[in-house]
């Protein structure tokens, strides 16, 4: 059994590898690609899989565009961080999905369910694709609401600099440089915000692209940005996210 995953987390796409590996020793890993746009030129070029695991958000965008651009004619399951409008619109279409972290069992089951109807094609139907695209890409979050003592502060999105995880906690740096603690994890606020204003540069880092003062060469192939506020640490994108930061820097 072939499969391809499709997740611009490294880490993310070798644990899940490894636990199909666990599950089903015979599964064969064809390939592991980071954006929609390899994902087209691979499936233009190379015979298909029989199973795909497709990560919703991408670097340069949603993997729904997948299906405008080629044809998808193996099962997919999808796999997306928790967040309740997506879980809705993939309840509505009856897509089958697995919530980040992915759980071993979970994923077990849900291949157990693809190879009792492996000969069906992806369940998704032409005609939705439209219709889901816009569901996860609209209603992104404006702003966000912060506890400051005893106080609530509202942030707009357009007054945030970056967002950071830090010791197991995820903070807002606006514009002015100041950190604000919020209840969200990194992988939530990703398909929470605009993909077009905000961009996942590592494990750590979502930066806002008008927040971007420069961008420098960094060793090892990576870039190193600037950001138009004081930061303690170095803001680097991940060697694998490179390729598609560039790509959204030119959307």
């Amino acid at each position: 059994m072939k499969y391809l995953i499709i997740e611009d987390e490294k880490l993310t796409a070798d644990r899940l590898a490894k636990m199909v590996k666990t599950i089903k020793q015979d599964y064969t890993l064809l390939a592991t690609l980071n954006s929609v746009s390899s994902a087209v030129n691979w499936l233009s070029k190379n015979l298909h899989p029989q199973l795909a695991f497709f990560d919703i958000q991408l670097g340069d965008g949603i993997s729904f565009e997948i299906f405008e651009q080629a044809k998808i004619d193996f099962p997919v399951i999808f796999t997306t961080a928790y967040n309740e409008y997506a879980l809705k619109a993939f309840k509505v279409n009856s897509i089958d999905y697995l919530l980040k972290p992915v759980n071993e069992k979970e994923l077990e089951a849900a291949i157990e369910k693809f190879e009792n109807t492996r000969s069906a094609p992806s369940s998704i139907d032409p005609s939705q694709i439209a219709t889901l695209i816009s569901q996860l890409s609209s209603n992104h979050k404006t702003r966000f609401l912060v506890k400051v003592g005893e106080h609530l502060k509202m942030i707009n999105c357009s007054n945030i600099a970056f967002f950071h995880s830090m010791e197991k906690a995820t903070f807002i740096c606006n514009t002015e440089g100041r950190d604000y603690a919020i209840d969200h994890t990194l992988d939530q606020i990703e398909l929470m915000v605009n993909p077009s204003e905000f961009y996942r540069v590592n494990r750590s880092c979502i930066i806002g692209i008008n927040s971007i003062r420069d961008i420098v060469a960094y060793s090892s192939s990576r870039l190193k940005i600037v950001p138009i506020v004081k930061t303690d640490e170095d803001i680097i994108v991940s060697r694998e996210r490179v390729s598609s930061f560039k790509e959204w820097l030119e959307r």
